[in-house]
């Protein structure tokens, strides 16, 4: 068998190309991102060991694996990501999130504090180190599984961040920041978009019958731990941006707003705690 009929065969079994062609570069040991390299040697014959880890795969994505967790990497506002099942796959919408968090951060020399709430993968905290190296970073996450995978990232990467156990806020009692930033459960409970997401961690998906309970928790206590005219940021569902809008308006932050995502969708809200109350 040759690389062309191995990727005509999967795409048969009703994988589409891109991933084809990402699993079986994957299986030939080589770079997933390599396409060209494939069209190129399309009539090279498939080695049997290779054929094997590409059929197997094939069907660990056929029944909605993510390639990040087959790859067990992946990329992130230039960072190399190593994931698995105990996190959620970071997406390249939450990249917004982070280039809000990097417009509001403080120049240097000014020794500003961000913290990501709920880390999963580190990716947040991980992008915010690696383009500011002067900020202090810390991270936190309810799960220790979630945070063992998070600080794995921060020493393979070099990234020194300072991380934490618990559940939101009460995971670092009396500090304080100057940016907050987190992508929270969002979605409802027995949404149906949820079936596609079998194999991530459901603690890290749904959030109450609207989804809004982890963002309520939130924001109610984030001005417990902001400096004055700090940043609360949050990465939300694609209709909940009015609500949240609503919720940092409710609990007294100012300068209201929204970003929108890759597809012009308003995916992140933010406020700034008022200098003085």
């Amino acid at each position: 068998m040759n690389l062309r009929l191995a990727l005509t065969q999967a795409q048969q079994r009703g994988l589409d190309r891109l991933d084809t062609q990402m699993l079986l570069l994957l299986a030939l040991g080589r770079d997933m991102n390599d396409r060209a390299w494939l069209l190129a040697h399309d009539t090279d014959p498939l080695p049997a060991d290779a054929a094997d880890r590409c059929a197997d795969l094939v069907r660990r994505r056929l029944a909605g694996e993510p390639v990040a967790y087959l790859a067990g990497t992946k990329a992130f506002f230039g960072l190399d990501l190593q994931v698995d099942p105990r996190v959620l796959v970071p997406r390249p919408d939450t990249e917004t999130l982070v280039q809000w968090a990097l417009d509001v951060l403080a120049p240097p020399p000014a020794q500003a504090r961000f913290l990501d709430l709920g880390t999963g993968s580190g990716a947040i905290a991980l992008a915010v180190k690696a383009q500011r190296p002067d900020v202090a970073v810390t991270a936190t996450d309810a799960s220790a599984d979630a945070l063992s995978v998070a600080q794995a990232n921060a020493e393979r990467l070099e990234l020194a961040v300072d991380f934490h156990l618990g559940s939101w806020l009460d995971a670092v009692p009396g500090q304080r920041f100057d940016v907050i930033a987190s992508n929270p459960p969002y979605i409802a409970e027995g949404d149906p978009h949820l079936r596609a997401l079998e194999h991530e961690p459901i603690n890290a998906l749904t959030a109450g019958a609207d989804g809004l309970d982890d963002l309520r928790t939130i924001i109610a206590c984030a001005h417990h731990a902001l400096h004055p005219g700090g940043w609360l940021l949050l990465e939300h569902g694609h209709d909940q941006a009015s609500a949240v809008r609503g919720l940092l308006s409710q609990h007294g932050f100012e300068a209201v707003g929204s970003r929108t995502d890759l597809a012009g969708i308003e995916r992140c809200s933010g406020a700034r705690w008022p200098q003085q109350r």
